[in-house]
């Protein structure tokens, strides 16, 4: 490790060097080989759970409603976002491999935030979604129609890549006063922004958009259940607060899968709380990889409407017999 560290650790103002060093497990570098099996099981059950949740979905004509299509851009946001760590992740874990060339970990640092924003997005335009459902059921209908629907789907996208697309520009040409050392498993634009000397453009552009997209969708998606909570201590009995409060049961799990672990990582990293290291890097580990493995799991048991067409699909059809 003190090798890599003297490699990627200039000791003056310079540009972006040819390689990052990452920093794995602690503990795992002795025995790096013993989990690469759970770390390729987490991830085909991932791919495997939100590729059926798509397959049911694009398959499906009933479950062709704006409330199926934001979970369709879900699935499709956790597969990218697994995706997209793997490479940094297996390498460690088979080979290794703590150092990284920049321009490797640009890429992976712009997959893995444009599918991580792209996720913010959607379980924010679901709160929304499921507010105005049961905000306004009469009008639900006639305000989120097809062409409504399109214009939100093309703004996440827009968002994604027009928050993300400077970054990787921005970041290799900024002067780095720092060891270039990233402090996790995969390259992420906090952690090298980090790096920067005082007053670079990248890092202030960083920051901008750590909090335009992660601080602000938390507090529009807490305001949208502000409202959901209202409207549910108005209805009369408790069985209809029960089938109004189930619609948002998987939501809200997700949301709280996604935004509590890098809530707390924000937190022990800006107020420098003293945190274990194995602890630190595995509460990262959770926010990007326990998502896409828990979310299919969470939305086919809390929806009806999923679980029974999975079940549907896998039943051997039956062949008629002529007499």
């Amino acid at each position: 490790m003190s090798t890599f560290l003297t490699q990627a650790a200039p000791n003056s103002s310079t540009s972006m060097a040819p390689t990052f060093l990452l920093v794995g497990m602690p503990g795992l570098s002795v025995v790096p080989s013993w989990w690469t099996i759970p770390l390729i099981t987490v991830y085909l059950l991932s791919v495997l759970g939100n590729g059926t949740i798509l397959w049911i979905i694009a398959m499906e004509p009933t479950l062709h409603y704006p409330m199926y299509f934001f979970l369709f851009l879900l699935g499709v946001s956790d597969v990218g976002v697994a995706t997209a760590l793997m490479p940094t992740l297996l390498g460690l874990a088979l080979a290794n491999a703590h150092v990284v060339p920049a321009s490797a970990c640009l890429l992976q640092m712009f997959f893995v935030h444009v599918f991580s924003i792209m996720e913010s997005s959607v379980l924010l335009t679901m709160a929304l979604d499921r507010a105005l459902a049961i905000y306004r059921p009469l009008h639900y209908p006639t305000l989120l129609t097809n062409d409504v629907i399109r214009k939100i789907s093309l703004a996440i996208v827009f968002r994604c890549l027009g928050l993300h697309l400077p970054l990787p520009f921005l970041l290799a040409y900024m002067p780095y006063c720092h060891p270039q050392v990233l402090t996790h498993s995969y390259c992420l634009h906090p952690d090298m922004a980090r790096l920067a000397c005082p007053g670079a453009w990248g890092a202030v552009y960083s920051l901008f958009v750590v909090l335009s997209a992660m601080g602000l969708d938390p507090l529009l998606i807490f305001f949208s259940y502000g409202l959901i909570g209202r409207v549910l201590q108005g209805l009369g009995s408790n069985e209809n607060r029960w089938k109004a409060g189930q619609t948002c049961a998987a939501h809200l799990c997700a949301v709280l899968l996604f935004y509590v672990p890098m809530i707390l990582l924000a937190l022990i990293d800006r107020l420098r709380v003293p945190f274990p290291r194995p602890a630190h890097t595995l509460l990262s580990y959770v926010h990007f990889l326990l998502p896409p493995l828990i979310n299919p799991i969470l939305y086919s048991v809390k929806m009806k409407e999923i679980r029974e067409r999975i079940f549907k699909r896998l039943q051997p059809r039956k062949i008629g017999c002529t007499q």
